[in-house]
């Protein structure tokens, strides 16, 4: 009973398993295909961008560089003369005048010679005079002494031209006419050698040597004065007396570095910078500058920029020039100068998220009615999550800032709402 009882369950349930299988096929024949995805409709899916306006803005503060305060003039001052030092009439620290007396040299050796000098001048002017009286005398005796010799010659010829007529008619010897004949001769001799004298006189000037030693005495007169003068050390600038390595009663020999003036007004400040700093300040008359606490914002004439890196420092050389009537700026403080303005620091920035970055260049896309074109772009100073673009769009121009990293050059987009 039992074993009849098991093989009917199992036929049973082999049944029961045909029938399911049964149904399954019947269904899958019956029941639609799914779709399958159209290869031409998904290439030719637009894409969805985002974009927002290309708008200028600040980029960050002006950029400042350290500088230094320094005197626009180092003086050395020197003495122009040798002496002892008699009196010192400033001291370092001391601001000065140009022309004010810093210290006096003993002149007492330089009055000598100065007196010597004189008695030399007033003997040779007076040795001058007379000579230049004898020379006189000397001409108008010669002009006396031809005035008469020019007579006696005019007498003399009028004899001689007598006694030829009586010689012919037998009343003179030819002795007595050659006697004539040789006097006019002499006569005529005479006069023209004192002509020559004469004309030797009022051509040549028998002074000259007097006039030369004259000369000296008076050129050694005015040296004297002018080494009186230079006992007398002065500023040849205004500024403040930095160096005075002197005392009383020192003997300084001409050329001596006696003291170094630094001129403060006006007043420099220098700073060196690198080559992209420079660019900043190329072509610019003017920056402002300050120094904390002592002068608040100031612009200032710019007096040198150098063309040529230095090649000790590596950097370019700038200059400015302060007026320091107060004299508020003084050598050894810092100042902070300002290469750019506040409205250089607005410019055309983007998005640092929206540039693409690709084979070591940057780009970005920019809308063109429903076409994004990929530009090329120059990119500068950051600020925050934007950076300034030198180069590649303008300011106005539809910027795709989501979307970009899919798109292609020329792809056919559209705008997210």
């Amino acid at each position: 009973m039992k074993p009849t009882i098991a093989k009917t369950m199992k036929h049973s349930t082999k049944v029961m398993g045909a029938v399911v299988i049964s149904t399954a096929l019947m269904a899958g024949c019956s029941a639609p295909p799914a779709a399958q995805p159209n290869a031409a409709d998904t290439q030719n899916q637009v894409k969805t961008v985002k974009t927002a306006p290309i708008a200028k803005q600040s980029i960050g503060d002006p950029i400042e560089q350290v500088a230094d305060v320094i005197s626009s003039i180092q003086l050395d001052i020197t003495t122009k003369a040798g002496g002892d030092v008699q009196e010192i009439l400033k001291k370092r620290g001391d601001m000065v005048e140009k022309g004010d007396v810093i210290f006096r040299m003993d002149p007492t050796d330089v009055l000598l010679q100065k007196e010597k000098a004189q008695i030399s001048l007033r003997s040779g002017e007076a040795q001058l005079i007379k000579a230049r009286e004898e020379l006189a005398n000397s001409k108008q005796e010669l002009r006396n002494g031809i005035a008469k010799l020019e007579a006696s010659v005019n007498e003399t010829e009028k004899s001689y031209n007598k006694m030829r007529n009586d010689y012919d008619l037998g009343l003179v010897t030819e002795f007595q006419l050659e006697q004539m004949e040789t006097q006019l001769n002499n006569l005529k001799l005479d006069l023209e050698n004192s002509r020559q004298k004469l004309h030797t006189l009022e051509n040549t000037n028998q002074l000259s040597q007097l006039e030369q030693v004259l000369e000296t005495s008076s050129v050694t007169l005015r040296e004297l004065d002018r080494t009186l003068e230079n006992m007398e050390v002065k500023a040849s600038v205004s500024g403040v007396l930095t160096d005075l390595p002197i005392e009383v009663g020192m003997t300084l020999p001409a050329g001596f570095r006696a003291a170094q003036v630094q001129q403060l007004d006006p007043i420099k400040i220098k700073a060196e910078l690198t080559e992209d700093a420079a660019k900043l300040v190329r072509g610019k008359t003017e920056l402002s500058f300050y120094v904390p606490g002592v002068v608040d914002k100031t612009q200032a004439k710019i007096s040198y920029l150098a063309d040529v890196m230095s090649s000790e420092t590596r950097s370019y050389t700038l200059e400015l020039e302060v007026p320091n009537a107060d004299r508020k700026l003084k050598p050894g403080m810092k100042a902070q100068v300002l290469l750019t303005d506040e409205q250089e620091q607005v410019v055309v920035a983007i998005p640092t998220a929206s540039i693409v970055r690709e084979a070591g260049e940057t780009y970005v896309f920019v809308l063109n009615g429903d076409t994004a074109e990929r530009r090329k772009v120059q990119l500068g100073r950051m600020q925050d999550i934007y950076q300034e673009v030198i180069s590649g769009v303008s300011e106005g121009e539809q910027l795709v800032v989501s979307g970009q990293h899919q798109l292609k050059d020329q792809e056919k987009v559209q705008v997210s709402q």
